[in-house]
C-alpha cells in the first residue's frame, strides 16, 4: 500500500484559503467579519510564537508593533492620502526598525525582567501617542466616508480590507514554517533550551534574537494598519490593548508554543470560545475570568498545548504536524 504524504506548509495555506473564500462564495458579510478577526489573531499569535516559542522570551507587550503600524498607516492615508496597501507596508518597515533598536538593550534581560520591559515599553508608547497632537492625541483620528472613495466605496474596502488580512496571515503563517525549519530556527531553539550553552557551540544569541524580534514585529504591523483602515478610526487605548497582546499569549499556549499550527488552532478556538462567552447571557461577565482558567489548566494539565500534545502521544504525527 502506497503512503501518500501531504506536505504540512501547502496543506495549511491551502485549507485556510478556502476558508477565507467562504464568506465571499457565500456572500456572508457576518461570517467574513469573523474570519477577518480569527485571520488577524492568527497573524498575532503567530507573530508572537516567533520570539516566544522559538527563543523562550515571553512578550507581553507585542502589541506594541500592532499599535505603531496602525498609526503610521492611518497617518499616511489621512495625511497624504497615501494607497492603503502603500501605507501598510510603510507603517510595517518603522516598526520593524523599532524593533531592532529596542530589542537591543531589552534581549539582554531574561525571564520576568525582559516580559515586564514589554509591558513598559507598551504603556511609554500608548503614553507618548494619547500626547502626540500630530497623530490626534487622546481623541485619536478618524476617516471621512470620503477616503474610501478611491477604493470604489466603503464596501470595497472593506473586501480589501479582508483580502489583505488574509494574505498577512498566510505570509505570516509561511515566515514562522521557513524560520522554524532553517538553521537560524535551530539556533533560537537552542537559545531557548539553554543559552550559555548555545553561545558554546558558536551561536550569537543577541544577535539571532534581535533578528527574531523583528520579523515577529512586522506582521503584526501589516495585521494593525489593515484592522484601522478597516475601522476608520484609531485611539490610543484600543491601538495599544495590553488585554490583546495576553491574550495572544493565551492563543498561543493553548495551540502550542513552539509549533506552526499551534497559533493558528489557539487563535481560532479562542475566538470560537470568546464569541460563544459574549452571546450567552449566563457567561457574558465572565469572559476574561474563564479566559484566565482556560490558560490556568493548559499550563497545569496540557504543557504542549493542543498541536504539542497531539504530537506528543502520537509521534507520527510529528511527520505531518509542525
Amino acid at each position: 500500500m502506497i503512503k501518500v504524504r501531504v506536505p504540512f506548509l501547502p496543506f495549511v495555506l491551502l485549507v485556510i484559503a478556502l476558508v477565507a473564500a467562504l464568506p465571499i462564495v457565500t456572500n456572508n458579510p457576518s461570517l467574513r467579519e469573523e474570519l477577518f478577526l480569527v485571520l488577524m489573531l492568527v497573524t498575532l499569535a503567530s507573530s508572537v510564537n516567533m520570539i516566544m516559542g522559538y527563543t523562550g522570551y515571553v512578550s507581553f507587550g507585542h502589541i506594541v508593533f500592532f499599535g505603531i503600524g496602525g498609526y503610521i498607516a492611518f497617518w499616511l492615508m489621512l495625511t497624504f492620502n497615501t494607497h492603503f496597501l502603500l501605507a501598510a507596508i510603510a507603517s510595517a518597515i518603522p516598526a520593524a526598525l523599532m524593533a531592532a533598536l529596542i530589542g537591543i538593550p531589552i534581549l539582554r534581560l531574561r525571564g520576568a525582567y525582559f516580559a515586564l520591559s514589554t509591558v513598559g515599553i507598551n504603556e511609554a508608547m500608548k503614553t507618548f501617542m494619547t500626547n502626540f497632537e500630530p497623530f490626534g492625541g487622546a481623541l485619536g483620528m478618524f476617516f471621512n466616508f470620503s477616503i474610501y472613495t478611491q477604493y470604489g466605496g466603503a464596501r470595497e474596502a472593506a473586501f480589501l480590507a479582508y483580502y489583505t488580512m488574509t494574505v498577512v496571515a498566510l505570509a505570516t503563517i509561511t515566515t514562522s514554517y521557513f524560520v522554524r525549519r532553517s538553521k537560524f530556527g535551530l539556533s533560537l531553539m537552542a537559545i531557548r533550551e539553554d543559552q550559555d550553552v548555545a553561545m558554546v557551540v558558536g551561536i550569537d544569541p543577541a544577535r539571532a534574537k534581535v533578528i527574531a524580534y523583528v520579523i515577529s514585529a512586522f506582521f503584526p504591523a501589516l495585521a494593525g494598519a489593515t484592522f484601522f483602515f478597516k475601522n476608520g478610526i484609531i485611539e490610543p487605548g484600543h491601538a495599544f490593548d495590553l488585554l490583546r497582546s495576553i491574550e495572544s499569549l493565551v492563543m498561543v499556549v493553548l495551540g502550542g508554543i513552539g509549533t506552526v499550527a499551534g497559533p493558528i488552532v489557539g487563535a481560532a478556538l479562542y475566538e470560537w470560545l470568546r464569541g460563544f462567552l459574549i452571546t450567552n447571557a449566563t457567561f457574558a461577565n465572565l469572559q476574561l475570568a474563564l479566559a484566565g482558567l482556560l490558560l490556568l489548566v493548559t499550563v497545569l494539565f496540557v504543557t504542549a498545548g493542543l498541536v504539542g500534545s497531539l504530537r506528543n502521544r502520537f509521534p507520527r504525527l510529528r511527520a505531518y504536524i509542525q
